[in-house]
């Protein structure tokens, strides 16, 4: 085998590995997320508690948030387990923070939602690792989308529209698949550089990867409940 062929074969190796640690920590992540949101809406005096005042709704929200922009940040200066520990924290708050939310619908909407949602998170992250087109322009674009929708959540939050709630589900719907496959494909080429033989680099890469994708699946996850799911 010559130098060109074993670099490959290599290459190869470190895709597959970072890949596959990447998904295995989103999905421990969903399962996490998933557990904490069914405790939350099965415990009646744990929600009676987080409802007492809306402190703690604020504070919830404040955790989630600051949770993910310190593990962003502060990734490659933290230990493996650290890194990890925070990570599944922060999809427990996450699935703490959902909880109140799934008692809006019927449990066949949020079944029927969650496949739905697996099946397409599925199938754009296989286009974007197998896809040869360059998809940072659309990424991007879906990215300014992204605030856009935001922006406009806030604005409804006043007016309290019901076309324009629709409007952002649909919106978000196609940003989150289109932001998936994006981020899948950026997340494939990484992989090329991530380090052979640095467990550690890989592991962190990895824990940042799947925080990245756990939020992709989330937020399409929500916006396609608004969008179909039935209530309760």
């Amino acid at each position: 085998m010559n130098y060109n062929a074993r670099t490959q074969s290599y290459a190869g190796v470190n895709i597959s590995a970072y890949m596959r640690q990447v998904y295995l920590w989103m999905t421990a992540a969903l399962g996490v997320t998933a557990i904490a949101a069914v405790f939350t809406a099965s415990n009646m005096a744990f929600l009676q508690f987080l409802f007492s005042s809306p402190i703690m709704i604020v504070l919830l929200a404040v955790g989630v948030i600051g949770l993910s922009v310190y593990i962003t940040a502060r990734i490659h200066t933290l230990a493996a387990g650290t890194a990890t520990g925070l990570f599944l924290l922060y999809s427990a708050l996450m699935g703490v923070f959902l909880g109140p939310t799934l008692l809006l619908y019927t449990s066949a909407s949020v079944a029927q939602a969650f496949l739905v949602t697996a099946g397409m998170f599925g199938g754009m992250s296989l286009y974007g690792m197998l896809t040869k087109r360059d998809l940072t322009g659309m990424g991007n674009f879906m990215i300014m989308g992204l605030w856009g929708i935001l922006l406009a959540m806030v604005v409804n939050i006043f007016l309290g529209s019901s076309a324009v709630d629709l409007t952002i589900s649909v919106l978000g719907v196609i940003i989150f698949t289109g932001l998936t496959a994006y981020d899948t494909q950026k997340l494939f080429q990484m992989g090329l550089s991530a380090p052979e033989h640095d467990g550690l680099a890989m592991r962190r890469g990895a824990i940042l990867g799947a925080l990245t994708l756990y939020l992709d699946f989330v937020n399409m996850f929500l916006m396609l409940l608004r969008l179909f799911g039935n209530r309760e």
